[in-house]
């Protein structure tokens, strides 16, 4: 019986992030990994000997396929999850975009390009109209799509129905992020266990850059960046998966306690987003009690997709503070490029039924 889904390939597919892509997409209804490919010490051995598996059991299909190199030549999917290091994004995502193919990046490379989407579906699915400034102004049959930095996700997801109703003017925000974010193997044990790593290499400027762009507005064929200011702090803890950030906020117009957590637990993202494989039923969860989010508890939420929101209550020094935590690797990383794929699937970018 043939497969009807549309054939995807994955870039750097034996890391962490590339690993967490073939979990999510194993049983898809729309899309089959038909390629992986990783770097040319793994590139012709099969892909359960060139990886060595971190989480539950390998997908027994694409055990056996043969990892190619990651090059416009070897690759014939023309959709291509990019789990990639930025050291060779760079080169290798444009080659890919140039050759016809959509790519859904995760390296920080092209984030912050004027004609680049940097998208979370429900927060600003209208971005993907970039995507033919970007054909027009680079000459490509493709195009890159871009998720933003796991913790930027967290924070933006729940910030954006308050920017929404009441405009953000302020963001102070302290992050604590697991290890997980830092790929395999990571951090060394010893320097993690019993402690907390203050500092996550450029981190904090992307925290602060993406926050303004994701919550911009689309004007004409142009992203206006959020007129607010991000002071971000980044920690490394010894959580294993799940993004938790401490925000405070300032309004252009005040909410009390009451209307902001009204705004939280009625927003329901971009209506395009209902009903893809991938999206949370809700997503953002509002958890009342005094000590919720938390990573241990919470990190599955919406299949790993949603964001836990708790703690909302009146700041001393700006106007609300509240905590955030999602998954790292699927919300912040692998699952919401899977989303956005599903978007540009939902309407018509990526044609159904695509053959190899």
């Amino acid at each position: 019986m043939s497969d009807s889904r549309i054939p995807v390939a994955i870039l750097g597919a034996t890391g962490a992030v590339g690993q967490t892509f073939i979990r999510l997409l194993d049983g898809h209804p729309w899309f089959r990994v038909a390629e992986v490919a990783a770097s040319e010490r793994s590139a012709g051995k099969s892909y359960a000997e060139a990886t060595r598996w971190i989480e539950g059991n390998m997908p027994t299909d694409v055990a056996a396929l043969r990892v190619l190199p990651c090059d416009v030549a070897s690759v014939k999917s023309a959709v291509v999850f990019s789990a990639m290091d930025a050291a060779v994004a760079g080169e290798m995502e444009p080659a890919f975009a140039r050759a016809g193919r959509f790519v859904l990046s995760n390296a920080k490379n092209f984030r912050m390009d004027a004609d680049v989407p940097l998208v979370i579906p429900e927060v600003n699915a209208s971005h993907l109209a970039l995507i033919a400034r970007q054909r027009r102004e680079r000459g490509w049959n493709g195009a890159i799509v871009t998720n933003a930095n796991c913790a930027s996700t967290t924070a933006a997801v729940a910030m954006a129905p308050l920017h929404e109703r009441f405009g953000i003017t302020k963001v102070f925000m302290m992050t604590m992020q697991a290890v997980s974010g830092a790929g395999y193997p990571g951090v060394p044990t010893l320097d993690i266990l019993g402690n907390v790593i203050p500092y996550i290499g450029d981190e904090e400027p992307k925290i602060e850059r993406e926050m303004q762009k994701m919550l911009g507005r689309l004007d004409g064929d142009a992203v206006i960046s959020a007129p607010f200011v991000v002071s971000a702090h980044a920690n490394r803890v010894p959580v294993e998966n799940g993004h938790t950030v401490c925000l405070s906020l300032a309004f252009e117009t005040k909410p009390t306690v009451a209307q902001a957590l009204a705004a939280i637990k009625e927003w329901t993202g971009d209506p395009i987003v209902r009903g893809l494989p991938s999206a949370p039923a809700m997503p953002i969860r509002y958890r009342d009690e005094p000590d919720r989010p938390q990573p241990r508890r919470d990190v599955m939420e919406g299949r790993g997709m949603g964001t836990v929101v708790g703690r909302l209550r009146e700041d001393p020094i700006l106007h609300l503070k509240l905590v955030a935590m999602s998954h790292n690797t699927i919300r912040g990383a692998a699952g919401c490029s899977i989303l956005n794929a599903e978007v540009l699937v939902a309407t018509g970018a990526i044609a159904r039924g695509g053959t190899q």
